[in-house]
């Protein structure tokens, strides 16, 4: 038996629910905050009370430097506790028996995060990041009587998986906290003077999502920020019905691997609405031509890419034919287009859209992400990132270069496409 340690730790009242029981704990909030720093002190200072096995994960940790491992070490000479903890490159153990370990949660399968299942804490660092997948590894490992998952994170996005899961809709069994720099009071005032610097310069956007903890609902960076935003204020994201007096166009983008997209679009002289919406991989046109065809409209045009020409080397036969061979009479391949020249119509056609917010949900999340690599030396914008978003803002591209032509066509003044956009159709020609 160790003799208890009596220690001093900086605790803001707004966090001592700390020391309550609960499955989940859950504290979010901006900057000086003080999140990070009281959960480090308290896991310590618990771990000098009674034996715990404390698991200190994150979504990807490539190496030590990722993880809170240097915060605790520098809490431990802080708080002087060097002779309890054993400080190593990989854990932190106390001559009690108590254990911290660290990991990226990513890079586990159920199988291999096995070796958790008897960890009595979880402190998940930066927990906007984690995945879906993550969690539902993570939770059902983590089983013994007593155990708790604590997160902290300044919440990136409304549409989150954390933010959805634990924040916007919390079960009984979560404590939910929001802390901002206000509630801190050791908020140092070379932060201070930071904060009232950022208030002044920052958009106000930004600033409410670095100091004051709220949830973005476009991605920082996003090529469409701007459109997305104006689309909410001007309230063209809701319930839009299906108008069974004009046709529903179809845009694709093509994949296997990757996502295949399809938007279903009608179109007017003044809007363009996206009322549904298709994403799905590893599928043959058989089976989205069947999710197509169980839906009640009335169809019009099947617009593809420019590959939807390029025939398959083993059939001999391109997505154009295999649509029209599937029963979609009337297929069309968009000519190529530069895609800075289609990002620049896809923002000139963004004014005149609206979302149905629940049918289109999926779309309007690419929209919201789509975003461009940045290069790791000069920190430059480059091209748009190819990623599990681009599919879904490759497809609205596409409807830019389509939209012209479905309401021609809805007139009677048949287009065909030239170069990067549509010319009157020779009517001896034909589609």
């Amino acid at each position: 038996m160790t003799e208890a340690l009596e220690l001093e730790i900086s605790v803001p009242e707004i966090l001592a629910p700390l020391y309550e029981p609960r499955r989940y704990k859950v504290m979010h909030g901006g900057r000086g905050g003080g999140k990070s720093h009281t959960v480090a002190q308290v896991l310590l200072e618990m771990g000098t009370r009674e034996q715990l096995r404390i698991l200190c994960a994150r979504e990807i940790q490539k190496s030590m430097r990722d993880s809170v491992h240097r915060l605790l070490k520098d809490y431990i000479v802080k708080l002087g506790l060097t002779a309890f903890y054993e400080v190593l490159d990989t854990e932190i153990r106390g001559v009690n028996g108590t254990l911290f370990l660290f990991a990226g949660l990513q890079s586990h399968t159920v199988d291999s995060i096995k070796s958790f299942e008897g960890v009595d804490r979880v402190w998940i660092e930066e927990a906007h990041a984690i995945s879906k997948k993550s969690l539902d590894t993570l939770i059902p490992t983590i089983r013994k009587d007593g155990s708790e998952i604590w997160m902290t994170l300044n919440p990136d996005m409304e549409t989150d998986e954390v933010y959805q899961r634990f924040i916007a809709t919390p079960s009984p069994d979560t404590w939910v906290c929001q802390v901002n720099w206000r509630d801190n009071p050791w908020f140092p005032q070379v932060l201070e003077e930071e904060r009232q610097k950022a208030k002044r310069s920052m958009l106000a956007d930004d600033y409410a999502h670095i100091w004051e903890g709220k949830a973005r609902r476009v991605a920082a960076g996003a090529i469409y920020r701007h459109e997305i935003e104006h689309l909410y204020a001007d309230n063209r994201a809701g319930r839009v019905p299906y108008d069974p007096r004009i046709p529903v166009h179809t845009v694709w983008d093509l994949g296997w691997n990757d996502s295949m997209t399809i938007a279903m679009v009608q179109v007017g002289p003044q809007d363009v609405r996206v009322i549904d919406y298709i994403e799905d991989s590893h599928r043959t046109y058989d089976w989205y031509v069947t999710q197509l065809e169980k839906r009640p409209y009335r169809w019009g045009t099947d617009y593809l890419p420019h590959d939807g020409k390029t025939k398959n080397a083993q059939t001999g036969k391109n997505a154009e034919m295999v649509l029209k061979e599937l029963g979609r009479s009337r297929v069309v391949c968009l000519s190529a287009l530069d895609v800075e020249e289609g990002i620049k119509s896809a923002r000139m056609m963004f004014p005149r859209c609206y979302f149905d917010s629940a049918k289109t949900a999926r779309l309007l999340e690419c929209l919201k992400r789509y975003q461009r690599a940045i290069h790791t030396s000069t920190g430059e914008a480059m091209g748009p990132l190819h990623d599990e978003f681009s599919h879904g803002a490759d497809c609205f591209r596409y409807l830019s270069q389509a939209a012209e032509h479905m309401l021609r066509s809805q007139q009677q003044k048949p287009l065909a496409p030239v170069g990067g956009g549509w010319a009157p159709l020779d009517k001896e020609i034909g589609w």
